[in-house]
Formats: C-alpha cells, structure tokens, sequence
C-alpha cells in the first residue's frame, strides 16, 4: 500500500512556496505521493485565495525527487483538452515521470461551472468528460490526432513532447459510491478514486463498501482485468502507527492500493499549513 498527503489549493496552500514546503517535507517523511485540489471557484470557502493547482504541483516537483503528485481531481469539462494535455505532459516531463492524473466532474457544478456561465447539465459535462479523457489519451502520446466529437475538435495536431510516462500517465476517476456511472468509466481507466456518501471528506470510508465498489469495478473490467488498478481510499489518521494500522489495515485488506491522508472537510485545519505538517513529519502509517 502507498501513502500520500492531500491538500486544498487555497488558504495556506495557495501560495506555491508553501506546497513547496509540504511537499519537501512529505518526500523527506517517507510518503509516496501529494495531492492537490484543483478548483477555480468553491464558495463555501469564498474569501480564501486559490492557487491554480498545476503551478503549485510545478512547485511540488521542483522541490523533490521521488513522489508521485497530481490532482484530486481535476473536472476535464472545465478545461480545453489541448490546454490540460500541454499542463500534464509538461509537468510530467519536469518530474521525470511521476505524474498521476485524477478526474471527474468536479464540482460544486454550480460554483465550478455555473457561475462562468458553463452548462450545469450533469449529462452534458460527463459526455465532455469522457470526449476529453479519449483526446487527452492521444495528445499524450505526441502523435497527430484527428477528433472531431460532439464536443471537441482536432485536425491533425501533433502536440509535443510527449509525456515521459509511455502510453500515458496513470489515470485516476473520481465519483461518489454508490452511484454506478464513474465507477463503470474508472473500470476503463487505471485506477478509482471514490468518496462515500456515509463517509465526508477526512472520515475513513466502512471496509464492506469499499469491497462492493472493487468487486463491481472488477466486475466491469472485461478485457483489461489483468492490467494494474488502483483504489485510493482515505481519511484522517493519528499519528500514532498501532491507531492508524487499526484504520487503515481492515481498507488495505478490502482492497484498497493508496491511503490518501486528509484533513475533515468541513473543519478549521484543512486549508491550514501548520497542523499539515506536524501530520506529515509524523510519517506515514505502518501496517506491517
């Protein structure tokens, strides 16, 4: 099992010195991986300053070696797929190959999209989501692509370099279980990562969920069954390794590939830099 910090891209964290900093500090304590959120506008934490989340992992990178980083997650609807391909294939290429790649419908719908004047129509932005992962597929490769889909347009565009990760970066899908569609469009992909309507954002997800999401994720896999996928699950854990082993051992065995530490969303800490990194230097969970 692998082990990452999570963090919001605004507050504490919208300045890149300080994803710097956290990021330093998670590759030093012997963490796997950070994660970034990737909104525009979030007005339950309106007043706060936002970072634009591919700058601070661009701070993240430059400031370690080993880590994996990426978004969690970002909304592809929200972006125009040659913009969002040239951000990842250039962060792929300055981290020497360590970017994962989340996504999802993001949201609040109404406050990511709707308040830009973007439809809100679920249906419409998970049709742009699905049109927008197959071109960004193809745009990583460094080949010319010829698309012309419901949403989007490419004639024979080359866009080069091409990411260092061959045939592409890992790519992560978001969603709520037990809502079945991201779940289906995860199965597609390399990896799911799910947050649970019983379980708010920083609270650990019930292990008997997470063994129904990975057997029906399975359960659609068809002809990629063998290939390698990832379940992200996570929460917020206490420092102390026999406490957080009892949280997190019980999700490992259920299946889960990535414990992602959290702070508790809605809470006073989560855009707070200070009691991130006392977690962080705490080290990561031991499970053996």
């Amino acid at each position: 099992m692998r082990f990452s910090i999570n963090i919001p891209n605004f507050g504490d964290f919208a300045d890149p010195r300080n994803v710097a900093t956290v990021a330093a500090a998670a590759e030093e304590s012997g963490w796997d991986g950070l994660f970034v959120w990737d909104h525009v506008h979030y007005r339950g934490y309106s007043g706060r300053p936002f970072g634009d989340a591919w700058m601070l992992l661009t701070a993240a990178v430059l400031a370690t070696s080993r880590i994996r980083v990426g978004t969690l997650l970002t909304p592809v609807a929200r972006y125009r797929p040659q913009q969002l391909a040239r951000q990842v294939a250039t962060l792929d290429n300055l981290s020497g190959g360590r970017v994962v790649f989340a996504a999802g419908l993001g949201g609040p719908v109404e406050d990511e999209y709707g308040s830009f004047g973007d439809s809100t129509d679920r249906r419409v932005l998970a049709e742009r989501l699905d049109e927008g992962l197959e071109l960004l597929g193809r745009f990583w490769t460094g080949e010319a692509v010829d698309h012309h889909g419901r949403h989007y347009q490419a004639r024979n565009v080359s866009l080069q370099p091409a990411t260092v990760q061959r045939p592409r970066p890992p790519v992560w899908i978001g969603g709520f279980w037990p809502n079945r569609p991201p779940m289906r469009r995860a199965a597609r992909w390399d990896g799911a990562v799910p947050l649970f309507k019983n379980a708010l954002h920083g609270y650990p997800p019930d292990p008997k969920d997470v063994r129904e999401l990975i057997t029906y994720v399975r359960g659609h896999r068809e002809g990629d069954a063998q290939r390698p996928f990832d379940l992200v699950v996570g929460g917020a854990t206490p420092a102390d390794a026999a406490k957080a082993k009892d949280v997190i051992g019980p999700l490992r065995d259920a299946g889960a590939t990535w414990w992602d530490e959290r702070q508790l969303d809605p809470g006073p800490d989560v855009d707070c830099l200070a009691p991130v990194l006392r977690r962080i230097e705490a080290g990561p969970p031991v499970l053996n």
